[in-house]
Formats: C-alpha cells, structure tokens, sequence
C-alpha cells in the first residue's frame, strides 16, 4: 500500500497527508514563541520517528518498490518554513492559505514532510489574539493516520517547556546507484511471487466464504451503486480547505438518539446531512444515496511505531436520501455494522498481504493509468468521498511553552473522487474538515 502512495501522485494529484493546528502561544515567557524555538525543538524529536530522515528512491522502470534510504543530505531548514498570514489574519485567510500549501506537491528528491509554521493569527474567531498556526504535510507512502498520529506525539508534550535527552544514533547513507536497485529488484521479483501464492492461499477461501454469504443475503450489506456527483471528476491542482469544531460531548449526546451508534456514525451523519444541503442548493441532488469509503486502521501493538500504512477500509452509504436527521443517523448505523461484519470475514491483513506480492511494474502502471487516463472518471470509483477518523488524545498537549487548541485533518483528493473529510478529537473537541477541489466546491465556506 505504501508504494501505490508515490505511483498515484500525479502534478494534480499530490498525495500527502497532515493538518492544521493552532496553537496558543500568551502563556510562553515573554508570550511568544520564536521560531528558531519550534525549530530547535524539532531537531531535538528527529530519532523519535524514521521517516524525518528517509527518502524514497524509485527503481528504475518501477521494476520493484521504492527503497528508503537515510537521507545524507537532510537539512532541517528545508523541511521547516516560516510565514505569516495575509490580514485581516482572520479563519478565510487561515483557510485560503492552508489550501495553497497542501497543493504544492513535496519535493521528491528529499524526506516527504514540511512544517509551516504560520504567524499572525490575529482575528481568528475563537482562538485567542497572537495564536500562531503549524500545516503539517507529510507523504502518505510514509504513513498512515494512526503512525502520523505517533509522530505528531513526538514532537508535543504533555507538559509546557518539556524537553527531552533523545539519544541519537542515525546514521546517513549514500544513494544507491541503478545497478544496485536493479540487483535488489531481481532477487525480490523471484522471491515474492513464493510468499504471494501462500497469502493466496489464504486470500480464496476467505473471499469464497464471503462471496456466498452476499449471493445468500447473510452479509447484512446493501447494494452500492454510488451515483455520479460533481466530486466524482477530474481533479484540478488547486485545493479548497475548511473545518468546523464540535464539542465531543455534543456528538456524544447525539450517538445515544439511536441506540448502538458510535460517534463515527454520527460523523457520517453529519457529513451525509451536509452533502445533503450542499446538493440540493445546487439543484444537484441524487436519488440514490452517496457512499462514503472509511478507512479502518489494522495495525497492532507489534507493528505500533514501524510508520507506513496498516489499513483496511469500508463503503458506506451516507443515506443523503434520507431527509430526517435522525432517520439518517439509523440508517448510517444499520450499515456500518453491516460493513464491519464483512471486513472481518475477508481479513484486512489478508488482503494487505497479498497486495505486497503482485509484480511490482504492473502495479506501478495500473496506479498510474486509473488516474491519468481519466479511467477513475469513465468507469467510476466505488464511493463519492473519504471519511477518516483519527483519535486524538483527550488531554492537553504542548509544543515547547505553546498549548495546542485544535487540531483539523488534511487529505489526498484523486480524480473521480475529489472530497475528503478528515475527523480528528482532541481535549473534548472533535473538527470536521476537508480538503476538495477548487473546480468541483468553489464555494467551501458554504458546504461548512
């Protein structure tokens, strides 16, 4: 999975993952904190996570996955940025400006990651004067949302002014030349298919078993046939950003409507309910219900801390047929468990597995011609949007003498699905954000 991160990427397509954070600085000595701060304070948090220092170095022809190399030229400086917000210095300009550093594609040849580290947050509604902001990209070949989850904790604190004796024993490696990758290319291409068959051999029963139990109608699932929406197109570069914030206890007073339901439910709800109003303004509203995918983490504690991606996901309808807000929380509900109960019966590991296996050149040209032949759009993706939920803790955390006060997700857009929403909870909040494409949602403080 880690891999088809870096063959999806395409000039309109970059596929990094992140977020905003906004950060309260009034309690710091003096009430500020100076960037060379945050940047000394990053330098510190290096050894706490491989992928500040590692690069990806493509095989030649894509003949096997990229190598990740320890980076002999890293400099710090190129990774951590310093800007200021346009006036008013208000949440548009937060917003605007968020949307244009996440379009800017990260630069390939070194570590995929970069700070932002964004001052003059003076007339933000709800955040105090003086605030200053952090945009966060980091490839989604380098992890997923829950190791991005341990590196954010890297780098925060429990307590304000904390810091750490992290030992140090990083070691810079030349780049490997062609020769080198071809060889490691052609032991691993006579290797895998051997590991391959045996994931086979567990990948055919399982989805046998499942394939009988849809045709029977045990599986719980309806059918889903996502309907064509203006966010199922082709991407342009530019991006749209925006988030809203909930009280955690609100969400949780809302699940207990419908007996069962969970706060990702609600989520869904809510996502499904706005979708819902946006459609209908614009004259644009389906009959069928859109789908939303949401990815499902599978990683364990043996494999907490090892970064890249350890995920499963779902297809659930977002029942934006369904006028009556709680009718659509019900229905949401009724699915995800469904859907859940069909993951477990094929096995995300399973399928994780047998992806590593395939031959690494094909893989790399069908990632490629899905998105840039325009086949996303004419043959259509299996959902309309992403939904992701990231817990966060729910304590206060801390970067140097800074307090962090909310936390919004950003996301990958694709042609053929140009919406995604990334939920992250933190300190008895929980925001709804997006990432979208400035042609499909011109007007994103409107779907807000």
């Amino acid at each position: 999975l880690d891999a088809s991160f870096l063959y999806l990427e395409s000039p309109t397509t970059p596929m990094h993952v992140g977020s905003l954070v906004v950060y309260d600085q009034s309690e710091a000595p003096g009430g500020i904190i100076r960037f060379r701060e945050i940047l000394e304070l990053v330098r510190e948090r290096l050894p706490l996570a491989r992928c500040f220092r590692q690069k990806a170095v493509r095989v030649p022809l894509d003949l096997d996955h990229p190598w990740w190399v320890e980076d002999e030229n890293f400099d710090l400086e190129h990774h951590v940025r310093h800007i200021a917000l346009p006036k008013p210095g208000d949440w548009r300009q937060l917003c605007i400006l968020t949307a244009r550093l996440v379009s800017l594609p990260l630069d390939p040849t070194r570590p995929l990651w970069e700070l932002w580290v964004i001052e003059g947050l003076d007339a933000v509604e709800g955040y105090p004067p003086g605030s200053f902001a952090i945009v966060s990209k980091i490839h989604h070949a380098a992890i997923d949302g829950v190791s991005g989850a341990e590196i954010f904790a890297a780098l925060h604190d429990l307590e304000p002014g904390a810091r750490r004796e992290i030992p140090d024993d990083w070691r810079p490696e030349p780049d490997p030349n062609a020769l080198e990758l071809l060889a490691r290319a052609g032991i691993n291409n006579v290797t895998r298919p051997v590991a391959g068959l045996q994931a086979l051999g567990r990948l055919v029963p399982a989805v046998g078993d499942t394939i009988g139990r849809v045709r029977r109608g045990e599986a719980g699932l309806p059918r889903l046939r996502p309907p064509v929406t203006r966010f199922n197109t082709t991407v342009s570069a530019h991006r749209v950003f925006e988030g809203r914030r909930f009280a955690l206890a609100d969400v949780k007073k809302v699940r207990r409507l419908v007996p069962g339901s969970t706060v990702n439910d609600v989520v869904l709800a809510v996502v499904g309910g706005a979708l819902r109003r946006y459609l209908i303004d614009h004259d644009e509203l389906p009959d069928r219900s859109l789908v939303a995918m949401a990815p499902v983490s599978t990683r364990t504690e043996a494999t907490r801390g090892a970064g890249g991606n350890e995920v499963s996901s779902l297809l659930v309808p977002l029942a934006t047929d369904v006028a009556d807000p709680v009718d659509r929380l019900a229905a949401i509900h009724a699915a995800t468990r469904a859907s859940k109960e069909l993951d477990r019966a094929i096995g995300a590991r399973v399928l994780t597995d047998f992806g590593r296996f395939g031959p690494m050149r094909l893989a790399s040209l069908a990632a490629r011609l899905y998105t840039r032949t325009g086949l996303a759009r004419r043959a259509g993706m299996p959902m309309n949007c992403v939904v992701t939920n990231v817990p966060g803790p729910q304590f206060p955390l801390y970067m140097g003498h800074a307090r962090v006060l909310d936390i919004y997700g950003v996301g990958p857009i694709v042609d053929g699905m140009g919406l995604i929403h990334p939920v992250m909870s933190y300190d008895g909040g929980l925001t709804v954000s997006f990432t979208g494409c400035r042609d499909q949602l011109p007007d994103p403080g409107r779907y807000a």
